[in-house]
């Protein structure tokens, strides 16, 4: 009898929020159900509500970031400036020493947290990356100025190659050898990425070999307390909810959508909101809903969000189809391409009146081509085989023979 194969050591380098966190949650999870070791790195404040008393963090320390702007190129480089290189920059030297004292086997690492990379090429350990967004697979800033307007390229490129400029920036001042750079968004190994080669805008004929379009990483979660009971079966239900990161800015938004709802009494809305929102009747508002048990139980029958990886996912999967109104960084691609595959229609965040919303909530609840779409789309993200699938490919990935960087 062949001796049990030798547990592995995952380090999970994520960014503290809720988009990211959730679905490589779902991720460790698989992995500690294969028999694996798992632990993290992040401030204790944002992972311990999420990760639960259990796991095992090394911790930061926490720190305020630059506020990031709205939309446009604007957005993408207050991504990097205000949030990826400082948020690097800080968390380097905490990486450094989980790898170096907890010695893991692999590291996985986000797309928007270099930091990761670099401490594993540095010590000569495999490295994977994680991809929860769409904003750095299939290049959708290809062509966009790096300036709203068409400004300044910094030397030409765009805004990719602004930013490309940026991640060496990165690998220069980690002391890590020039000759050696790679991205750190792109493991040469492995790239877990959490959507579909339709909704990732790859060609599906061409997909890297690296690439593991695993689908949406979904597990059970604490969900808040939901009043279930107020759910009425006599209306179809639609869920709004505008993200985490959104609340600040989607006030208006919510107005012109609570007027929308109001001329659809066939319509239930159950909206993700703070107390004081204006709701329209009839409607649940929750300061957080239970997204995921919703869509679960069958108890909404569309979706309206900003276009965010997770909540698009989890909508999909379940055969929802969405009217999206994105506000910046990866939300401006998805929308687009869930609306050019008619599974959504897209809608102006800072414009839309309450007649537009009303026309696309109604689009997508009355015209079964919507749905069709997305159920399509829904059955291509889940033959990606999901968090299992991502546990599998990335322990064949920690197991292989490699070529590291400088130890």
């Amino acid at each position: 009898m062949s001796a049990p194969a030798v547990p592995l050591r995952l380090l999970i380098v994520v960014p503290p929020l809720a988009g990211h966190l959730l679905p490589a949650r779902a991720l460790a999870l698989a992995w500690a159900a294969r028999g694996h070791e798992v632990s993290w790195v992040g401030p204790e404040p944002a992972l311990r509500p999420v990760l639960g008393p259990d796991a095992v963090v090394h911790p930061t320390g926490a720190r305020l970031f630059r506020e990031q702007a709205v939309g446009g190129a604007a957005a993408v480089r207050s991504l990097w400036e205000g949030f990826v290189v400082p948020h690097t920059r800080f968390t380097l030297g905490t990486v450094r020493r989980a790898v170096a004292q907890w010695r893991p086997d692999v590291v996985l690492v986000d797309q928007h947290s270099p930091a990761g990379a670099l401490a594993a090429h540095g010590a000569g350990v495999p490295w994977a990356s994680f991809a929860p967004s769409s904003l750095e697979i299939g290049d959708p800033l290809d062509g966009v100025p790096s300036e709203e307007g068409g400004g300044s390229d910094n030397g030409g490129g765009g805004l990719a190659g602004w930013r490309d400029g940026v991640l060496r920036g990165l690998w220069e001042r980690a002391g890590l050898p020039a000759g050696q750079y790679t991205d750190p968004r792109f493991s040469p190994g492995l790239v877990v990425a959490t959507g579909s080669a339709a909704l990732l805008g790859l060609d599906a004929a061409a997909v890297p070999a690296a690439y593991a379009l695993v689908g949406p990483l979904l597990a059970e979660r604490p969900e808040p307390p939901f009043p279930w009971e107020r759910l009425d079966p006599a209306r179809r239900r639609v869920l709004v909810t505008m993200g985490t990161l959104s609340a600040e800015v989607a006030g208006g938004f919510l107005d012109r959508t609570a007027a929308a709802l109001a001329e659809l009494p066939d319509v239930q809305a159950v909206v993700a909101a703070p107390g004081e929102a204006v709701l329209p009747p009839g409607a649940i508002g929750c300061a957080r809903v239970p997204v995921l048990e919703l869509l679960e139980r069958g108890a909404v029958d569309a979706v309206l969000c900003h276009g965010g990886m997770n909540t698009v996912g989890e909508s999909l999967v379940h055969g929802r189809p969405l009217v999206l109104a994105p506000i910046r960084h990866d939300q401006p691609v998805t929308a687009g391409r869930l609306a050019a595959l008619g599974a959504a229609v897209r809608v102006d965040f800072a414009t839309a009146t309450s007649d537009q919303l009303r026309a696309a909530l109604r689009a997508v609840l009355d015209r079964p081509g919507y749905r069709d779409a997305a159920a399509l789309l829904g059955r291509q993200l889940r033959s990606g085989g999901g968090a299992v699938a991502a546990a599998e490919r990335l322990e064949r990935f920690a197991r292989a023979p490699h070529r590291t960087g400088p130890a």
